[in-house]
């Protein structure tokens, strides 16, 4: 397995047929198995669900990244899966999170709300650098200071 630091940064449309309590379920199923599949493969990022869009961050290593990627990509709950940025990088922003999950609280709604007025809620038109930036900044806050730096583990 290549251990060079890649992350991805995507976005995708919600295909989850349910409201309510059955679509909180199912994103709590989505981001248990993405956290026990993420600490096996050495991989760490955030996911945010909203407004029927998911957007999520992976880091780690190359084939790591590019397998979960492509397991997600054919998964039937994503459509219009989207890369918007795809790169080596030094550190990982995410290094204590197997899957730090962001977008559940009414704080981070209002954070959402500048990404609508910047986005049209169009991930399209964020940058993979912007929309990294975002999960960061609402991962960070919702952890406590002592995980606030990133990481250098690979």
């Amino acid at each position: 397995m290549t251990r060079d630091l890649h992350h991805l940064v995507y976005y995708s449309r919600n295909r989850i047929a349910a409201d309510g309590a059955t679509l909180c379920e199912a994103v709590r199923r989505i981001l248990a198995a993405s956290q026990e599949n993420n600490r096996k493969a050495g991989l760490t990022g955030a996911l945010m669900f909203n407004s029927g869009c998911f957007a999520q961050v992976l880091e780690g290593p190359l084939d790591a990244v590019e397998e979960t990627f492509e397991r997600i990509s054919r998964d039937e709950r994503h459509g219009e899966v989207s890369v918007l940025a795809f790169e080596p990088v030094a550190l990982r922003s995410f290094g204590t999170w197997s899957m730090a999950f962001v977008g559940g609280s009414l704080e981070d709604a209002e954070r959402f709300a500048d990404v609508a007025r910047s986005s049209g809620f169009e991930p399209a038109r964020l940058s993979g650098d912007r929309l990294h930036e975002i999960l960061r900044d609402l991962a960070i806050e919702a952890e406590p200071a002592t995980a606030r730096t990133p990481s250098a583990v690979a």
